[in-house]
């Protein structure tokens, strides 16, 4: 079987999702700045830019903490689970990343991994239906993908674009009470009333374009990291299956998100196992091909339940 990375095609997936991403981050931007002179003027440009930025300055990182104990996230030591470790560790280091990401466990039965953090401390979670639904070659994908969240800086990026559109709607509320009260002479007040009505909508629909982008480029440093584009796309295709239509059904009782919509988070799995097949091509080393089960530490039984939320986290 024959397994790698195109560096030609992978070149240019990497200066489309480059691409992509910053001109949705311009987007947003220039959507921001209408909205402030539109409302405000010149004057409401420049201290839009100056809270903006005080805003991006002073706003205060997640602590890793804080998320993980929201989940109830229990650590994965290397005795616990050593070929997992042993693969973060060389993804780490593939990744150049300062630290390895500490492992942790969620009990759930739900089929899910994510990252917090930043590159110099970081903490990926993984559930318990994930390291018993998942062969090593699967999980080895999926812990690539959330590696190269970290090393991108995904989750910085994702909180300014949230500020950003934050602060259109902001902008929104100030321009609807000062035309409620009257207090809105200006001739294109009706213009930039409809403006400012639309600007949040558009900034949200923005925001989900931007997240599928980052999506779409951590698929493609995880299939540059671990060498194996086949083994995250058959991870994808597995999660799909398993739970993909259990979640929409949940949401959208009787019926499936329309394909495409405007409305997903992550782009569509199809898309992305397309992707992530195209760029097989010249061999390159692999961190692990096997297909066996994930061990699972003896300490943690089988999850049957689902978890049941509260006000501080989820009881298992």
């Amino acid at each position: 079987m024959t397994i790698g990375i195109d560096p030609a095609i992978h070149r240019r997936a990497k200066w489309r999702n480059v691409a992509q991403t910053w001109l949705i981050i311009a987007g947003l931007a220039a959507l921001l700045m209408v909205s402030a002179w539109l409302l405000l003027g010149w004057g409401g440009v420049f201290w839009t830019l100056v809270l903006g930025g005080f805003v991006l300055l002073a706003a205060p990182q997640y602590s890793p903490a804080m998320v993980l104990r929201f989940y109830k996230a229990q650590p994965l030591g290397a005795e616990d689970v050593p070929e997992l470790w042993r693969v973060i560790s060389v993804l780490a280091q593939r990744a150049e990343l300062p630290a390895v990401p500490q492992l942790y466990y969620i009990p759930s039965t739900n089929m899910n991994a994510f990252a917090v953090g930043h590159p110099d401390k970081a903490a990926i979670t993984v559930t318990d239906g994930l390291l018993r639904g998942l062969n090593l070659r699967q999980l080895t994908g999926v812990l690539a993908h959330e590696i190269s969240h970290i090393a991108n800086g995904d989750v910085r990026v994702m909180a300014i674009a949230d500020i950003v559109n934050r602060l259109t709607g902001a902008l929104q509320t100030v321009g609807f009470f000062l035309l409620f009260f009257g207090l809105w002479q200006s001739g294109r007040a009706v213009v930039a009333a409809v403006v400012l009505m639309l600007a949040p909508t558009v900034g949200a629909l923005l925001q989900l374009a931007l997240s599928r982008a980052r999506e779409y480029d951590a698929d493609l440093e995880a299939a540059q990291l671990t060498g194996d584009p086949e083994g995250l796309a058959s991870a994808l295709t597995t999660l799909e299956r398993r739970q993909g239509s259990l979640w929409e059904n949940f949401v959208l009782p009787g019926s499936r998100i329309p394909d495409p919509s405007l409305l997903r988070t992550h782009p569509r799995t199809s898309d992305r196992v397309e992707r992530l097949l195209k760029l097989r091509g010249l061999d390159q080393p692999q961190i692990e091909l096997s297909d066996k089960p994930s061990s699972m530490p003896r300490r943690y039984s089988p999850v049957v339940g689902r978890p049941r939320f509260h006000s501080f986290g989820f009881w298992y």
